[in-house]
């Protein structure tokens, strides 16, 4: 479920990014109507809390996956609500790129999608990494929550047994799996903003 859905936030997300910084004032493809449109949309999707987003879509989700449960289930609820907010990490990455890099491949005759793969990708790149990495931290958190509407993982795991049940063992190694979890995506993201940041 973490798997799939970070992918697919990964993908979507960063192409939302990048299209809100190239249409965002000064930028390649300054359109204030387009980045004021797609900002609102990011804004309205941040701010609906997950369990929220999870019941308002149901409709979409089965008509996606057809189904509304278990991993299938969880998926695009997990994208839809991890999307923006990895895309606002990544159109932050992108801002943080000296304008003079991006202006000198202008002057050498770089094409737009040449200076978005050649240079504001490579020179953003241990932000990026920091950004997926907070991500999916957040997502670790958000499939917790989605065994509250049966989809499955440690959230479910954990209400079904450990609260229903009154299982306080099966709460206890729950908690201790999704705080390892967590600690090892940081650490494997800590290592890879680190080894890039040096070259």
């Amino acid at each position: 479920m973490l798997g799939a859905s970070l992918l697919f936030t990964i993908i979507l997300g960063l192409i939302l990014g990048v299209v809100l910084f190239l249409t965002s004032r000064r930028q390649l493809l300054e359109q204030r109507l387009v980045y004021a449109a797609l900002s609102l949309v990011v804004n309205i999707l941040r701010s609906v809390p997950f369990v929220i987003l999870m019941i308002m879509i149901m409709p979409l989700t089965k008509a996606i996956t057809g189904t509304t449960l278990g991993v299938q289930g969880s998926i695009p609820p997990l994208v839809i609500a991890a999307a923006p907010f990895f895309a606002r990490l990544v159109e932050t990455s992108l801002r943080e790129v000296d304008r003079g890099v991006i202006e000198a491949a202008q002057s050498m005759g770089a094409s737009r999608m040449d200076i978005v793969r050649r240079v504001l990708l490579l020179e953003a790149r241990p932000g990026l990494l920091a950004a997926i990495t907070i991500t999916a931290v957040t997502l670790v958190s958000y499939t917790a929550m989605s065994g509250v509407i049966g989809g499955g993982g440690l959230g479910d795991l954990a209400l079904r047994y450990g609260y229903q049940r009154f299982q306080t063992s099966v709460m206890i190694v729950t908690v201790a799996c999704l705080i390892i979890l967590v600690q090892i995506l940081q650490m494997a993201g800590d290592y890879l903003v680190r080894r890039f940041s040096r070259k």
